[in-house]
């Protein structure tokens, strides 16, 4: 097995970083985990994903949460 080209591997730490920096979750480290801890449920597409995390953040959907207007 090759293994992976270190600097690919630091530039894609340095991303996975500034968007958690930013409140912008991996949705590749979702999908594993849904993979992972529950197999039996299907994941969200990246759309639902993101819409999720965006209304999380900001308040949308009812939940409440900081609102900036």
């Amino acid at each position: 097995m090759a293994q992976a080209n270190p600097f690919a591997r630091f530039a894609q730490c340095l991303c996975d970083g500034a968007r958690l920096m930013v409140g912008v979750p991996s949705y590749e480290a979702y999908v594993e985990h849904m993979a992972r801890t529950h197999p039996d449920q299907t994941p969200m597409t990246h759309a639902e994903f993101f819409r999720d995390r965006q209304d999380a953040r900001y308040g949308g959907g009812g939940r409440g949460g900081f609102r900036c207007c």
